[in-house]
């Protein structure tokens, strides 16, 4: 029996060593390091840290070429919650007849305002209207409307026309003045015209720069 055991023991002692130098061989075969840097680089793909988010344009600048017509069809989205004619109800949301320029969470027929948006204070201006429409949770934390904004800026703008065109007719602002072209570096002013003639022309007296006068005026 003792020698049948050990026999037995060595079997499974010596399977147990193939199968462990087997698992062994497999890492080595197929183990593989994650490399320091790509093989291939993929060409405008963004880098950590890199870049940044396009300068916003100023909502003054899209409303002179908004689309009223455009902002109604936009206001749909808004239709299940609000109305917008003259002496329409309140629904889940305020009626908005007339609401650019009026003073933010006041009237329209006693409407339940949050508490977050009442402490804004304040009208319901242009940029006002366009911070709203971004985001109406980021504008006033704690707001109780639910509509989440409208991403796309122009989108926002015909909006905004749309809604001054309901009551308000609030003459738009000017959009923002280009930026003056950069004017050229401290010491490296580009020489006038009259410095340009003073350059060419010899001072009264001054030796002649013409090759032929020189001669002339040595044979003399």
């Amino acid at each position: 029996m003792d020698n049948r055991t050990n026999t037995i023991a060595g079997w499974v002692l010596g399977s147990l060593m193939v199968a462990l130098g087997l698992s062994i061989a497999g890492d080595m075969l197929f183990h593989s390091e994650k490399p320091e840097k790509a093989g291939y680089p993929i060409e405008g793909a963004a880098t950590e840290g890199g870049g940044g988010a396009a300068a916003e344009v100023p909502i003054a600048a899209l409303l002179g070429k908004a689309d009223p017509a455009k902002g109604a069809e936009v206001f749909k989205k808004c239709a299940a919650c609000h109305t917008i004619t003259q002496g329409g109800a309140n629904g889940i949301g305020p009626n908005l007849y007339a609401t650019v320029g009026e003073a933010i969470a006041t009237g329209k027929g006693g409407f339940a305002f949050s508490d977050a948006l009442k402490a804004k204070g304040g009208k319901w201006d242009f940029d006002n209207l366009n911070a709203w429409l971004t985001s109406p949770r980021t504008f006033a934390s704690g707001t109780k409307m639910t509509f989440a904004g409208l991403t796309n800026e122009q989108d926002r703008a015909n909006v905004i026309v749309y809604l001054n065109s309901m009551g308000s007719n609030l003459p738009l602002p000017a959009a923002p003045a280009a930026a003056a072209p950069a004017s050229a570096p401290a010491g490296k002013a580009t020489p006038g015209a009259e410095a340009l003639s003073n350059a060419a022309t010899p001072a009264p007296g001054a030796p002649s720069v013409d090759p032929k006068a020189a001669v002339e005026a040595e044979k003399k």
